[in-house]
Protein backbone atom coordinates (compact mmCIF):
# COMPACT_ATOMS: atom_id res chain seq x y z
CA UNK A 1 0.00 0.00 0.00
CA UNK A 2 2.73 2.11 0.97
CA UNK A 3 4.67 2.06 -2.63
CA UNK A 4 1.10 2.21 -4.32
CA UNK A 5 0.40 5.32 -2.20
CA UNK A 6 3.71 7.27 -3.36
CA UNK A 7 3.77 6.25 -7.02
CA UNK A 8 -0.20 7.88 -6.82
CA UNK A 9 1.23 10.89 -5.82
CA UNK A 10 4.64 11.13 -7.77
CA UNK A 11 2.23 10.09 -10.74
CA UNK A 12 -0.04 13.24 -9.82
CA UNK A 13 2.18 15.67 -9.10
CA UNK A 14 6.17 14.99 -9.48
CA UNK A 15 8.91 15.85 -7.86
CA UNK A 16 8.13 18.58 -5.04
CA UNK A 17 12.46 19.84 -5.27
CA UNK A 18 12.25 19.64 -0.94
CA UNK A 19 13.61 21.49 1.05
CA UNK A 20 14.82 24.66 -0.04
CA UNK A 21 18.48 25.55 0.89
CA UNK A 22 21.73 27.00 -0.36
CA UNK A 23 23.61 24.54 2.63
CA UNK A 24 22.67 22.13 5.38
CA UNK A 25 22.73 24.84 8.10
CA UNK A 26 20.60 26.74 5.93
CA UNK A 27 18.10 23.85 6.11
CA UNK A 28 18.51 23.95 9.74
CA UNK A 29 17.76 27.07 10.15
CA UNK A 30 14.38 27.31 8.00
CA UNK A 31 13.38 23.97 10.20
CA UNK A 32 13.29 25.90 13.38
CA UNK A 33 11.97 29.10 11.17
CA UNK A 34 8.70 27.22 9.46
CA UNK A 35 7.10 26.17 12.69
CA UNK A 36 3.72 27.24 12.77
CA UNK A 37 4.36 29.36 9.70
CA UNK A 38 4.48 29.44 5.94
CA UNK A 39 7.70 29.06 3.58
CA UNK A 40 6.97 32.40 2.21
CA UNK A 41 7.25 33.87 4.86
CA UNK A 42 10.80 31.30 6.32
CA UNK A 43 12.04 32.44 2.74
CA UNK A 44 11.86 36.51 3.75
CA UNK A 45 13.57 35.61 7.41
CA UNK A 46 16.16 34.11 5.30
CA UNK A 47 16.58 36.44 2.91
CA UNK A 48 17.34 39.10 5.84
CA UNK A 49 20.12 36.75 7.21
CA UNK A 50 21.85 36.08 4.24
CA UNK A 51 21.40 40.09 3.08
CA UNK A 52 23.95 40.15 6.29
CA UNK A 53 25.88 37.31 5.68
CA UNK A 54 25.53 35.43 8.97
CA UNK A 55 24.29 32.15 7.62
CA UNK A 56 27.26 30.70 9.54
CA UNK A 57 26.47 29.14 12.30
CA UNK A 58 29.19 31.18 15.14
CA UNK A 59 28.47 34.14 13.53
CA UNK A 60 24.60 33.87 13.89
CA UNK A 61 25.11 32.39 17.66
CA UNK A 62 27.14 35.40 18.59
CA UNK A 63 24.58 37.75 17.29
CA UNK A 64 22.61 39.87 19.64
CA UNK A 65 19.24 38.42 20.36
CA UNK A 66 17.53 41.32 19.55
CA UNK A 67 19.00 41.60 16.29
CA UNK A 68 18.57 38.25 15.84
CA UNK A 69 14.42 38.61 16.54
CA UNK A 70 14.06 41.70 14.01
CA UNK A 71 15.79 39.87 11.19
CA UNK A 72 13.61 36.51 11.43
CA UNK A 73 10.32 39.29 11.98
CA UNK A 74 9.10 37.74 8.94
CA UNK A 75 8.63 34.47 10.06
CA UNK A 76 6.71 35.38 12.70
CA UNK A 77 6.78 33.90 16.16
CA UNK A 78 9.70 36.27 16.26
CA UNK A 79 11.06 36.20 19.91
CA UNK A 80 9.99 32.54 20.33
CA UNK A 81 11.66 31.28 17.27
CA UNK A 82 15.22 33.48 18.32
CA UNK A 83 15.29 31.25 21.49
CA UNK A 84 15.11 27.89 19.43
CA UNK A 85 17.21 28.41 17.14
CA UNK A 86 19.72 30.04 19.64
CA UNK A 87 19.15 26.94 21.82
CA UNK A 88 19.71 24.80 18.23
CA UNK A 89 23.10 27.26 17.32
CA UNK A 90 24.33 26.30 21.02
CA UNK A 91 24.54 23.11 20.19
CA UNK A 92 26.07 23.15 17.12
CA UNK A 93 28.98 25.33 18.47
CA UNK A 94 29.01 24.03 21.52
CA UNK A 95 29.04 20.84 20.56
CA UNK A 96 30.55 20.40 17.57
CA UNK A 97 32.88 23.56 17.03
CA UNK A 98 30.14 25.79 14.24
CA UNK A 99 30.77 22.15 11.80
CA UNK A 100 27.48 20.34 10.74
CA UNK A 101 29.61 18.19 8.89
CA UNK A 102 30.98 17.07 12.39
CA UNK A 103 27.14 17.09 13.45
CA UNK A 104 26.44 15.04 11.04
CA UNK A 105 28.97 12.80 11.01
CA UNK A 106 27.66 11.67 14.61
CA UNK A 107 25.46 8.71 15.27
CA UNK A 108 22.30 9.47 13.78
CA UNK A 109 20.35 7.97 16.70
CA UNK A 110 22.57 9.88 19.36
CA UNK A 111 22.16 13.34 17.31
CA UNK A 112 18.18 13.10 17.57
CA UNK A 113 18.13 12.07 20.99
CA UNK A 114 20.53 15.77 21.13
CA UNK A 115 18.23 17.25 18.83
CA UNK A 116 15.14 16.52 21.12
CA UNK A 117 16.59 17.44 24.22
CA UNK A 118 17.15 20.90 22.35
CA UNK A 119 14.35 23.00 24.00
CA UNK A 120 11.87 24.36 21.49
CA UNK A 121 12.98 21.05 19.03
CA UNK A 122 9.95 18.03 18.63
CA UNK A 123 10.24 15.21 16.71
CA UNK A 124 9.13 16.56 13.16
CA UNK A 125 11.69 19.60 13.64
CA UNK A 126 14.41 17.19 14.41
CA UNK A 127 13.68 14.55 11.51
CA UNK A 128 13.11 17.75 9.47
CA UNK A 129 16.73 18.54 9.82
CA UNK A 130 18.24 14.58 9.66
CA UNK A 131 16.21 13.85 6.54
CA UNK A 132 16.62 17.15 4.66
CA UNK A 133 20.08 18.70 5.93
CA UNK A 134 21.98 15.66 7.37
CA UNK A 135 20.48 13.47 4.62
CA UNK A 136 19.85 10.35 7.03
CA UNK A 137 16.66 7.79 6.15
CA UNK A 138 14.35 9.09 8.75
CA UNK A 139 10.49 9.53 8.03
CA UNK A 140 8.98 12.99 8.89
CA UNK A 141 5.41 13.23 10.42
CA UNK A 142 2.90 15.56 10.45
CA UNK A 143 -0.48 16.96 10.20
CA UNK A 144 -0.97 16.13 6.57
CA UNK A 145 0.30 12.81 6.93
CA UNK A 146 -2.03 11.52 10.04
CA UNK A 147 -4.79 13.42 7.88
CA UNK A 148 -4.26 11.23 4.93
CA UNK A 149 -3.67 8.42 6.47
CA UNK A 150 -6.66 8.36 9.28
CA UNK A 151 -8.41 9.44 6.59
CA UNK A 152 -8.25 6.09 4.44
CA UNK A 153 -7.83 3.66 7.73
CA UNK A 154 -4.28 2.95 7.13
CA UNK A 155 -3.98 4.12 10.76
CA UNK A 156 -5.76 4.61 13.55
CA UNK A 157 -7.36 8.43 14.45
CA UNK A 158 -4.97 8.02 18.20
CA UNK A 159 -1.68 6.76 16.19
CA UNK A 160 1.18 8.92 17.69
CA UNK A 161 4.33 10.38 16.14
CA UNK A 162 6.51 8.01 16.64
CA UNK A 163 3.52 5.30 15.59
CA UNK A 164 2.95 6.78 12.45
CA UNK A 165 6.92 7.11 11.66
CA UNK A 166 7.73 3.34 12.45
CA UNK A 167 4.76 2.45 10.24
CA UNK A 168 6.44 4.01 6.98
CA UNK A 169 10.00 2.93 8.17
CA UNK A 170 8.71 -0.37 9.02
CA UNK A 171 7.05 -0.38 5.28
CA UNK A 172 9.66 1.32 3.11
CA UNK A 173 13.41 0.52 2.33
CA UNK A 174 15.86 3.15 3.70
CA UNK A 175 15.76 5.12 1.44
CA UNK A 176 16.79 9.30 2.26
CA UNK A 177 16.07 10.59 -1.17
CA UNK A 178 12.62 8.76 -1.14
CA UNK A 179 11.67 9.37 2.30
CA UNK A 180 12.31 13.06 1.26
CA UNK A 181 10.36 13.44 -1.94
CA UNK A 182 7.47 11.14 0.12
CA UNK A 183 7.13 13.56 2.79
CA UNK A 184 6.64 16.68 0.38
CA UNK A 185 3.86 14.66 -1.87
CA UNK A 186 2.09 14.18 1.45
CA UNK A 187 2.59 17.72 2.24
CA UNK A 188 1.14 18.41 -1.34
CA UNK A 189 -2.11 16.06 -1.39
CA UNK A 190 -2.89 17.31 2.21
CA UNK A 191 -2.92 21.20 1.35
CA UNK A 192 -4.28 20.78 -1.91
CA UNK A 193 -7.14 18.00 -0.81
CA UNK A 194 -6.77 16.71 1.72
CA UNK A 195 -8.10 19.60 3.94
CA UNK A 196 -10.42 19.96 7.48
CA UNK A 197 -13.32 19.75 4.63
CA UNK A 198 -11.79 17.23 2.13
CA UNK A 199 -12.02 17.20 -1.66
CA UNK A 200 -12.38 13.83 -2.44
CA UNK A 201 -14.06 13.81 -5.81
CA UNK A 202 -10.37 15.42 -7.62
CA UNK A 203 -7.57 14.02 -5.57
CA UNK A 204 -5.33 11.85 -6.64
CA UNK A 205 -6.01 9.30 -4.17
CA UNK A 206 -9.77 8.87 -4.51
CA UNK A 207 -9.36 5.34 -5.83
CA UNK A 208 -7.68 4.59 -2.72
CA UNK A 209 -11.18 5.28 -0.07
CA UNK A 210 -11.86 2.63 1.70
CA UNK A 211 -15.62 0.86 0.84
CA UNK A 212 -18.42 3.72 2.09
CA UNK A 213 -15.56 6.79 1.58
CA UNK A 214 -13.68 8.53 4.30
CA UNK A 215 -13.09 6.68 7.39
CA UNK A 216 -13.63 10.27 10.73
CA UNK A 217 -13.75 9.80 14.49
CA UNK A 218 -16.18 9.38 16.58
Amino acid sequence: MLKELYDRLLGAFGPQHWWPGDSPFEVMVGAILVQNTSWKNVERAIANLRDEGLLEPCQLFELPVQELQELIRPAGYFRIKAKRLRNLLRLLVEQYAGSTEAMFASDPERLREQLLAVNGIGPETADSILLYAAGVPTFVVDTYTHRVLARHGWIGYEADYDQIKEYFQDGLPDDAPMFNEYHALLVRVGHDYCRKTPKCDTCPLREMLPPGGLSEPD
